[in-house]
Order: structure tokens, then sequence, then C-alpha cells
């Protein structure tokens, strides 16, 4: 089937949620993918850093078909040997108590949000749920994580939204301390906001924030969706601010493109949630966690370095190119602010030339798989500096 016949297909049969690039992909390995014609692309997205070690990685695969020629799925009823193993390598990695596994990031921030409810009315009784999060924040798209993301334009249509959730301004402890009140339960935050345009909150508003919470007794949640799983150099971005969360919530490059979102409980929270309270049918699937096993024994700290020094590469030869006005983010994630031109016209000219990239609000978002090879991340440096300068200026 080749691109034309493809897209009708898709146009004809699937609900129009998503506004596709103009790119079918067909097969891929590594930071490369290609179309069904043959073009070849350097993937700069991960499928929104979900694919951490790139397309078709043979050990990977050789994980998840080994594991698939034994046992698919069962029950959270019975125990697997893969989703123990996981559980195991993030907590002894990470130090925290107990992990908790389900199928997405807003799944995983759905059962944070209520394990800091239940954690907060065994400790105090009713009416101390509300959560706090904040501006420009993203956390999901299901009904209570979409009320917890900090962006009106979510706020739409979908009325009523669920009760308890206010929202700070990033960078400002004051007005986060102002917002806290005797109902208050949470605050929740991303410390690198993804889909809020690669914003890195300050170190001394996280500590502030963390500090904060102890002093109310309040629980500090971490989404770490996208900062998670090795992205920004460390195995957890909140390593980079020098906290202890008491709920850090996974997904994405946790799988390895395999569908998997997580919690990881400290133990002050970690008896909150007890047989009846949360559950999901598919979380813990064998094959997705022997997908994650081989992802987090891959991901040590000599492989964390070279995420390091590749981020930082990406950082110095992107604020070499003209047109560029900001980089931000933290690693290999990776924002780009322009100087009168549209990030998205950018970045559709890219794909034209052979690069895959993403957009977040106004600026370019890099998310490259983690173990992308200095040849080919140069090479997507080069076409995304051809792209930039092939843009035409925004007109006024």
């Amino acid at each position: 089937m080749n691109s034309t016949e493809m897209k009708e297909r898709d146009q004809k049969y699937i609900l129009g949620t998503y506004a596709r690039n103009d790119l079918c992909i067909e097969k891929g390995s590594g930071a490369v993918c290609y179309s069904p014609e043959g073009k070849r692309y350097i993937d700069f997205s991960s499928g929104i850093g979900v694919n951490s070690l790139g397309y078709s990685d043979e050990g990977w695969v050789k994980a998840v078909s080994l594991q698939l020629q034994t046992l698919q799925h069962t029950s959270n009823l019975f125990y697997t040997g893969p989703c123990g193993e996981l559980a195991e390598l993030l907590i002894e990695r990470t130090r925290f108590d107990k992990a908790f596994f389900c199928n997405s990031g807003a799944e995983a921030n759905e059962g944070a949000i209520k394990a800091a409810r239940k954690y907060s009315f065994l400790k105090y009784g009713a009416g101390r749920y509300e959560i706090i999060s904040l501006q420009n924040s993203f956390h999901g798209r299901t009904l209570a994580t979409i009320t917890a993301t900090g962006q009106e334009d979510y706020h739409k249509y979908f009325d009523p939204f669920v009760e308890g959730f206010s929202y700070a301004k990033a960078g400002d402890i004051e007005d986060l301390r102002e917002k806290v009140t005797d109902k208050t339960c949470a605050v929740m935050v991303e410390l690198v906001q993804g889909e809020g345009g690669v914003n890195t909150l300050d170190t001394g508003f996280v500590k502030a924030v963390c500090d904060l919470c102890r002093e109310k007794d309040i629980l500090l949640i971490v989404d770490e969706i996208q900062t998670g799983i090795g992205r920004t150099g460390k195995l957890f971005a909140y390593e980079h601010f020098g906290i202890r969360p008491d709920l850090v919530t996974v997904a994405k490059g946790l799988g390895g493109g395999l569908p998997i979102g997580g919690i990881l409980f400290s133990e002050g929270c970690s008896h909150a949630l007890v047989p009846g309270d949360h559950g999901t049918t598919f979380g813990g699937n064998p094959a997705v966690c022997a997908g994650a096993v081989e992802v987090m024994k891959r991901i040590d700290e000599e492989f964390l370095g070279q995420v390091a020094e590749k981020g930082a590469l990406m950082k110095s030869e992107i604020e070499k190119m003209e047109g560029v006005s900001e980089v931000t983010g933290l690693g290999m994630m990776v924002g780009v602010s322009l100087e009168n031109k549209d990030a998205k016209a950018v970045v559709k000219k890219a794909l034209e030339l052979g690069l895959v990239a993403l957009t977040a609000k106004e600026r370019i978002r890099l998310l490259p798989p983690l173990n992308i090879t200095y040849e080919e991340l140069k090479a997507g440096l080069g076409i995304l500096a051809e792209a930039v300068k092939q843009t035409d200026s925004c007109t006024e």
C-alpha cells in the first residue's frame, strides 16, 4: 500500500481527532524511518518521547518476542514475572517503596490523584481533596487529568469538569502559597513543561514548592511522563532539582514503544490504595513489561552520561543556528524559539527535507531516541538548520 492509499483509508475510517502530518511511516530502524516509497527520515520525535531506544531495537524486539512466546497476558489476579521484575528495577534504582502499572500517562496521573486524595482522607477525613497544578501544565486528556491541566484551551466543551483543582503561576511561590487552603491535599508539577512549550522550572522555585508541601503535609506529585526514563540525562528529572517527591508518574519512554504507565509511591503514602481502590485490566501486561525491563536494563549510568552529552551537543549546535533566539529544556528534551519564524512552518519544511520534529506552543520540540548515533544526531541538526534557513519570516 502506497502513501496515498494509506492516507485515503485512514481518512475514511479513522475518527479525525489528530491533525496528522503529511507522512506515512512504514518501517524504521534506530533513529531512522521510511515511507512506503522508501524516503528516509531522521526522527527527532520518538513518537512524542516513546521510542526511547528508537525503532525496532534488536534487544527490545527480542525481549518482547520471547515473552509473547510464553505468556502474552493474564489478569492482575495472578502473579507474573515481568511485572515484578520491572517494579524491582524501578524501586531499586529510585529507592521508592512501591510501583503500580497501568497503560498510559493520563492513567498514571489519574491514579496519583486518587492516591493523594485517599491518603489525605485517611489522615484528615473528608473535605481535604484539592490539588494545585501549574499554569501552562499538561497532565492528560481524561476528565480529571484535563481538569488538572493548567491551560484554558482544554477547559471547553466537556462540562462539567472535575471539581477540586486550582492553578498557580509557574515560578511564583507566593502565588502557590496563596492557593493553598485547608482543603489542599497535593501539588502536581511537571519539572519541564512539555506540551506547554518545553519550559524548565526554576530550581529555587521547585525546592520552595517541596518545602511548602512538607510544611503543610501536602503530597508532591511530579509528573515525569515526558521527562522520565533518561530523557533529561538523569533517570528522572527530579534528580536535577535535589528534591524527593511523594508520588512520581511515568509512561512514554518506559515501554520503548508499547503502552505503559506507572506510579512510584514513597513509603509515606504507599499504604493509601488497597484492593478495590484502583486497578486496570492491562496494567503490568507481561509483554509490555518485558519491553520495559529491557529499556531499564539499557539505561545505566554510562547511557545517561551519553544522553547528557548529546543533549549538550544539541543545545550548542542549535544556539549557533541563524534565526534561533532561545533553546530550552533538559538533556534530550529540547525546545527551540525562533526569531520571526513560525515553528509549525519550520517543522513542515524539515519534514520535506527528511527530519521529523514536533512543536509545543510557539516552539519547536525535539525528542530524539536516546540511543541515536552522533552521526544521525548531527545530520538531523543539519537538516533543522536548513529548514530554519529556508522558511520564510512571518509577516507582520
